[in-house]
């Protein structure tokens, strides 16, 4: 049997033997750094797009209003999410996870190389043809970088999940500073300059991973599932390639009738019609496993759980991820950014989230195993209430700050400490929330649909993130009025939401199996 070599000229060890990398395999330092910058080009160009579209043309930017724009950036993290579920297909089908990732950072390089270039020629063409580049490129490489992640680890176990644990933090180190840097130069130097550092940032990744990916990984995700007969393979390869070549042509055609104007498009409408979409695809979805989906008693019981998990993490999440909306744009017209001579970017208080997982995940790590031990571990259902609970508080904290620039007319600018104590609770509730849901969705799922219930975790996070950008843009000085009523309402959702599951938690504790309650 022959041997694979490495880029060294040795042969690799197997996964679970290497542990060259802090007790972990060499190939996590790759994966590490690949999404760490791709990371810190996708969270710096975020929050810049939203006032880089609705700024005034001789400021650079568009001049859009700031509905329109809030939306367009809710569509856009909407449809990253929901892009990774074909991109997971693609490369198990074709072409592999890492060339599916190679394949990945191409595109979304291409597309900051795309939106850097229309802040300079004053064109909506190629700002949009790089944000789908953006949507494409991550669909591909997202999904499949974590895919390998838990392929270095066969043997499972406490190892991965510190592996994972890594990887998260990797994660945050690159949405920290990537806000920091970009922010700084869009917002201080030209939105160019912002717009052109996230796509260094995805070059740098692009780079490493081309680099250090055959040295490290060894044969992972180097090939695609195949059917052992090849007649069926190459059936299921020409329906893959006719299925994405019709894909294809219909986005070429939407963006071609766009640009030249054949097709208005609303991003107010867009976003409101894929609402609707996106709830229809989880009803009809959870009524088909109900119906037709072959589940035991048990089963339905389980992913009935997951269900009602589903609806309150949408909930959440179209309050958490108005940061770089709403909160954005508060931060850049009612908030007092002064220290001394120098005024803080606007986008610097994105970055206010990554530093306090960095502070509190450790802590939420040894309380929840403190409260096990001790036998008062929280459910699942309990955890999310206190989720929502949490990020209700942070919205309540906007209320006051909201009225205190509304009572003065919009003369005056409030604390910054107003949006950092908000972002604290609100990352509170994130670190009750969202761990615990990709725990559950993997721990309640029948097994043989554990992908499909990833899947329908990314469908929660896609339909909070469209819900706040259509509510976002209600941040605006001509319209102090809507402000408060955007807090008010966010804030009571919330709240009334965390009351209605820790009512359920009794029922939903009945439908899990009892060898899953002292786990979720």
């Amino acid at each position: 049997m022959s041997t694979a070599i490495d880029g060294t000229g040795s042969s690799p060890k197997a996964p679970d033997a290497d542990r060259g990398f802090f007790g972990h395999p060499r190939g996590l330092a790759t994966l590490f750094f690949t999404e760490m910058w791709e990371r810190f080009s996708y969270y710096g160009l975020r929050p810049l797009l939203v006032l880089f579209m609705s700024a005034a043309l001789l400021d650079g930017g568009f001049g859009m209003d700031r509905t329109q724009a809030s939306a367009i950036v809710g569509v856009y993290a909407a449809s990253v999410y929901l892009a990774s579920l074909p991109g997971g297909w693609i490369a198990d089908r074709l072409l592999g996870l890492r060339r599916a990732i190679m394949t990945g950072a191409v595109f979304i390089s291409s597309g900051h190389i795309c939106i850097g270039l229309s802040s300079f020629a004053h064109s909506k063409v190629p700002f949009f043809l790089g944000l789908i580049l953006i949507v494409l490129g991550t669909g591909l490489l997202k999904p499949n970088i974590s895919a390998i992640v838990g392929d270095l680890y066969p043997e499972g176990g406490a190892r991965r999940d510190a592996g994972f644990s890594i990887f998260y933090m990797g994660i945050n180190i690159g949405a920290f500073f990537g806000q920091l840097v970009t922010g700084l130069l869009g917002e201080k130097f030209g939105w160019h300059f912002g717009f052109g550092a996230a796509g260094v940032g995805m070059l740098i990744g692009l780079a490493t991973f081309s680099i250090m990916a055959k040295k490290t990984l060894g044969s992972l995700g180097l090939e695609p599932t195949r059917d052992p007969d090849p007649a069926v393979q190459a059936r299921k390869v020409r329906t893959i390639k006719l299925v994405l070549g019709i894909g294809l042509a219909i986005l070429v055609l939407v963006i071609v009738l766009g640009a030249t104007g054949v097709l208005p498009l609303d991003a107010q409408v867009i976003g409101q019609n894929m609402t609707y979409v996106l709830v229809g695809v989880a009803v009809v979805y959870f009524g088909y496993m109900f119906i037709g989906g072959g589940l035991t008693t048990e089963e339905k019981k389980r992913v009935a759980v997951i269900f009602i998990l589903f609806v309150f993490a949408a909930i959440f999440w179209s309050a958490f991820e108005q940061a770089p909306t709403s909160l954005n744009l508060f931060a850049r017209d009612f908030t007092d950014r002064m220290i001394g001579s120098f005024e803080i970017p606007a986008t610097w208080f994105q970055s206010v989230n990554s530093f306090f997982i960095f502070l509190l995940a450790p802590f939420f790590a040894s309380i929840w195993v403190r409260m096990a031990s001790r036998g008062r571990e929280l459910s699942s259902p309990a955890k999310f209430a206190l989720g929502l609970f949490f990020a209700g508080i942070g919205f309540v904290i906007m209320i006051f700050a909201a009225n205190s620039v509304v009572s003065s007319g919009g003369s005056i600018k409030v604390s910054a400490w107003w949006l950092v104590a908000s972002y604290f609770f609100q990352t509170v509730g994130e670190l009750c929330l969202s761990p615990v849901g990709l725990s559950s969705m993997t721990k309640l799922s029948p097994r043989r649909f554990v992908g499909q219930m990833m899947g329908i975790w990314f469908l929660a996070s896609a339909l909070g993130n469209l819900i706040a950008g259509l509510v976002g843009g209600h941040v605006d000085p001509e319209k102090l009025d809507q402000m408060p009523t955007l807090f008010i309402v966010t804030s009571a959702s919330l709240m009334l939401a965390a009351l209605v599951l820790f009512a359920l938690t009794p029922l939903i504790r009945k439908l899990m199996p009892k060898t899953q309650l002292k786990h979720t």
